[in-house]
């Protein structure tokens, strides 16, 4: 099983007996689906899973639900036996965005308080915005990324002990010996072919075939560009348009949104595509720098809402688009490949 830093933290809420409904937002394949599961079946003794994209493709049993009662009903035709007390009956809410009238009811469940839950969708920040009566105060959102390279490294058998030790290392500005650098170095170049999308890494871990984890990233890739399509019919061209140009803009020298290149029309402004940028980024699956004109604090202040800067959500599928199976062009630096639109990309590693 792959190590998530996110688990802690949803370990943490099961296990304080907040009134409040751990919501966990991300873009799909990150793993929400399987550390939830992972969690609530370790913590609680009756465990009740409902996926609303597969009801809303099979039965429709929640797609009128609006109060609690009924919610309660129909989860009981699923799993009736295991609704006890809420010291030990946990009820997973997945893809909550298949039916945003439950972001509503998550509140009244809340209040009822009859048993403990947590939910999960893609798409939340989206949905959340379209949703007339947001649940505040009753929610506490969360957001969950691929493994960043931190989580990398225990993928691929490095201890607590060691990441503590380059951790300290890092804080105190020591440099490593050689033989650790080199190995920091190796499994870096790694984790910018592969990623962290969990698929990815898994198929890398047991197979060290870059066709396979290649395959993963391209099939996620594509889901992703017709997951923006279906949710938002009237804007689906400009945002997968959007979408297709970020690969190519990372490669151009200060890597910025061309706003003429979107549509290949000129006078067209940001604001034109408010939304498609909007979309991308509560989606998940774009990260979006704007420029600093004046870096003082709080930069939000001084941020150009016309310099702004798209990155794809996994590294790997970027190095995937760019480079596809030829490896060497990132293990061997290869000199006569511009990396910059790779180095340049967000790695995060908290």
């Amino acid at each position: 099983m792959l190590y998530r830093k996110i688990e802690r933290t949803i370990e943490q809420h099961l296990k304080s007996g907040s009134n409040k409904i751990l919501l966990v937002d991300g873009a799909r394949q990150t793993g929400k689906t399987y550390i939830i599961r992972y969690v609530g079946n370790k913590l609680f003794e009756n465990y009740i899973e409902i996926n609303m994209i597969e009801d809303s493709l099979g039965n429709r049993l929640f797609e009128k639900v609006r109060t609690v009662e009924d919610f309660y009903l129909q989860v009981s035709m699923l799993a009736g036996d295991k609704m006890q007390e809420k010291e030990n009956t946990l009820i997973f809410i997945d893809e909550i965005q298949a039916y945003p009238h439950l972001l509503t009811l998550l509140k009244f469940l809340s209040q009822d308080n009859r048993f403990t839950y947590i939910a999960s969708g893609s798409l939340l920040g989206v949905t959340l915005s379209q949703t007339t009566s947001i649940p505040m105060g009753s929610i506490q959102k969360i957001q969950m990324y691929p493994l960043d390279f931190e989580e990398f490294l225990y993928a691929n058998g490095m201890n607590e002990f060691v990441i503590s030790t380059l951790r300290n290392k890092f804080n105190h500005l020591e440099e490593l010996d050689e033989s650790m650098h080199n190995k920091m170095m190796d499994l870096f170049k790694k984790y910018l072919l592969v990623g962290g999308m969990p698929d990815a890494i898994n198929t890398y871990l047991s197979e060290k075939n870059i066709v396979s984890v290649r395959n993963i990233q391209t099939e996620i890739h594509e889901y992703y560009a017709s997951d923006a399509s279906k949710y938002s019919l009237e804007n689906k061209l400009k945002i997968s348009r959007i979408y297709d140009l970020i690969p190519s803009n990372m490669e151009n020298k200060k890597k910025r949104v061309v706003v003429k290149n979107i549509e290949g029309k000129r006078g067209k402004t940001f604001n034109d595509y408010q939304e498609e940028f909007e979309y991308l980024v509560s989606a998940g699956i774009a990260l979006n720098v704007q420029a600093i004109s004046n870096p003082k604090f709080p930069l939000i202040e001084s941020a150009s809402k016309n310099l702004i800067k798209l990155y794809l959500n996994d590294v790997g599928i970027l190095t995937g688009i760019l480079y596809g199976n030829n490896i060497n062009a990132i293990l061997d630096d290869q000199k006569s490949i511009n990396l910059g639109s790779v180095y340049g990309a967000p790695v995060r590693c908290s």
